[in-house]
Order: structure tokens, then sequence, then C-alpha cells
């Protein structure tokens, strides 16, 4: 009897241990803790736009009760510091990573290795284009060539007129202003815009492609070659994303408004926007030197809804941050507990001085 009850007492201590083990495993692999982590790896911290998107991650990390990191590079230029940043992410065993690349080719070796070692990858904002199979589960971000097309549509209606008495001998300009031509959200906002207006130009002006030219940056310039314009269409790209850079192209371009007769000009991005900012003593010459310059902006900050406010800006097309930021951790979240995913279209609106202040819009624009 008593050899009994020590086996019987063996017996139970060995299932014990046996059915506790993958329980103990499985804890381990989240961290001490037992959360689940997800760093969130952004193109930079230095915009407003990305102190928004860092809001949205933490509240979807809150409310699903997972562990983040959000770090960006401090420049958009910084594009090995991205590439350290997700190397380190990675040696921290995450089980879903939130990026959104600055190069998808200087992260190629991280990419396939998250394939290898099935770590889901969910891109955000501008995403991780043309990046490794499998790699990439599923992208948060703003239908970015939809959301310029706005831009071009506010801008015609205002200057449809002015379009209309255009010729090949006295022949008008619009101008898009893209801080790089190599990050997938401003690239397609330049195509976004620049083939949407082109479209209006043809629907709505009676033009052919014979009375448009698109020129500029070769990485922009598609569309039609006409050789005697009446309207030319410049993709206009900095010498890099440095700030001082940007503000040097808009200087440049701002000197050639009267020659070029520029009607319309568009800044793609918040850093290009505050750029004009800047090379116009914060918006007031635009009302004072250039006179019938119709300027739209892209996102928002302070400066920038301050410039749409006075009138400085037509008016300015904001995405929706906060969602892009919320619903890239939400979508880790559930890629890494094995759920289906797919691309998200986190929404876009334009703004001007009449609409700003409306709840449904006030809420996307960020200071």
């Amino acid at each position: 009897m008593k050899v009994s009850k020590i086996l019987i007492l063996s017996l139970a201590i060995v299932m014990m241990v046996v059915v506790g083990a993958p329980l103990f495993a499985s804890g381990q692999a989240e961290g001490d803790d037992g959360e689940m982590y997800v760093p969130v790896i952004s193109k930079g911290l230095q915009h407003q736009f990305w102190q928004t998107v860092k809001a949205g991650s933490e509240d979807a990390a809150a409310e699903y009760g997972v562990e983040i990191t959000f770090e960006g590079p401090a420049s958009e230029a910084d594009i090995q510091d991205q590439v350290q940043m997700l190397q380190n992410a990675m040696a921290k065993a995450p089980d879903a990573i939130a990026l959104a690349a600055l190069d998808t080719q200087s992260v190629m070796d991280q990419l396939n290795e998250a394939v290898r070692r099935e770590i889901p990858i969910i891109g955000f904002d501008s995403g991780v284009p043309n990046a490794p199979a499998g790699s990439i589960y599923a992208t948060a971000s703003t239908d970015n060539a939809a959301a310029a097309g706005l831009a071009a549509e506010e801008m015609f209606a205002v200057v449809a007129d002015e379009v209309a008495d255009a010729t090949s001998n006295d022949p008008v300009t619009f101008v898009v202003l893209s801080k790089d031509a190599t990050s997938a959200s401003v690239t397609f906002r330049g195509f976004g815009f620049r083939d949407r207006m082109v479209e209006l130009l043809q629907s709505e002006a009676g033009l052919s492609e014979s009375d448009i030219l698109v020129t500029g940056n070769p990485a922009y310039v598609e569309g039609p070659q006409a050789s005697n314009p009446a309207v030319i269409i410049d993709m206009v790209v900095p010498a890099s994303p440095r700030t001082q850079d940007v503000v040097a192209s808009a200087n440049a371009l701002l000197n050639r408004v009267e020659d070029d007769n520029i009607l319309g000009l568009f800044a793609s991005n918040e850093g290009s926007a505050v750029a004009i900012l800047a090379a116009t003593n914060d918006g007031a010459q635009l009302a004072s030197d250039y006179d019938g310059l119709q300027v739209i902006g892209f996102d928002a900050g302070e400066a920038q809804k301050n410039a749409v406010r006075q009138g400085y800006f037509l008016g300015s097309v904001s995405q929706n941050p906060y969602m892009i930021g919320y619903l890239a951790v939400e979508l880790a979240v559930k890629a890494a507990n094995g759920e289906s995913v797919s691309d998200v279209d986190t929404g876009a609106v334009f703004y001007n001085a009449d609409n700003m202040d409306e709840p449904d819009i006030a809420q996307l624009l960020y200071d």
C-alpha cells in the first residue's frame, strides 16, 4: 500500500510537470510580464504627424493589452538609423512589427529574416513597397493618390477660368513640391495630383494631350509631353529631404511664380508645406507678394493650420494619423494571433478656413 501511494504521488507530480511545461514556455515567449510585444518603427519623429500616429498606436496598445515601443529616426533622410532600429527590434523577438520604411531596399535583410522567423510585419503610412513576398501581412495607410486627387480638384475649381485662357504663347503652370522621390506615400501623392489634374484639364477644360506638358523630376515625369503646351505641370524634388534643402526649393520656385505664370502649388507633405511657410514669413508673403497663387498643403500641424485659417493656403488635405497608428497596432495584434488581415484605407479629407472647425474634421487636424 505504501508503495502504491508513493507511485500514485509520483505519477501525479509527473503529470503536473508535463501539462504545466507548455504553459510556462508560452509565457516565457511573450516576455516576463506575459504581454505581446510589438515595436512600431516610423519614418521619423520630427513632424507632429508622427506624434499623432504615436498617440493612436499607444491607445491601440492599451486597448489590446500589448506592449509597444514607438521610435523613428531624427530625420527622414537618416535611413541607416531606421535600419538599426529595425535590427534592434528584431533582436528582442517581437510577436509582430509595424513598419513605415524609409527605403525598402535598405531593410531587405531584416524583411527576409522576418519571413524566416515567421514574424508578421504590418506596414503603415507609406508601408513597405516592393517588400519580399510574404513579409508584409497588411498595410494601414491613406490612399495617397486619391487624397492628392482631392487637392487637384479643389485647386482646379478655383483657377478654371485662368486655365481656359491659357495658350501655348501664354502658358500657365502648376507645381508639385515633393520632398523626395523614394517614399511611397510622397510619390503616390505626386502621381495622384498629377494624374487627376491631367484628367481635369482634359474633361473640364477641353484640352488634349498636345496641350499639356508634365516635366521636372524624372521619377514623376509620366503623361502628356506637349512640345508647345498651354499648361505645364512641374514636379519639383529638393536635393534632399532635409529641411534646408526643401526650403531652398520652395524659395526657388516662388521666384518663378511671375515669370512662369504659376497658378497653383501643391505641397505633398507637412515638411514641404512648412518649407513654403518658412520661405514666405509664415505665409504672410503669399497674400502680399503672390496674390492669386493658390497653395494647397498636405497633413496639418500648427503652422499649416494657421496658414489655412488665415487664408494664406487655399486649404490642405489631412490624413487620419491617429487611425494610421491605431490600426497599425490592431492589425499587428491580429496577425500575431494568427487572424487573417488585409490592407486598410485610413481615409483623408480636404479642409479650409470654412470647415476646419467642424467636429468631424477638427479631430483629424493635429497640432
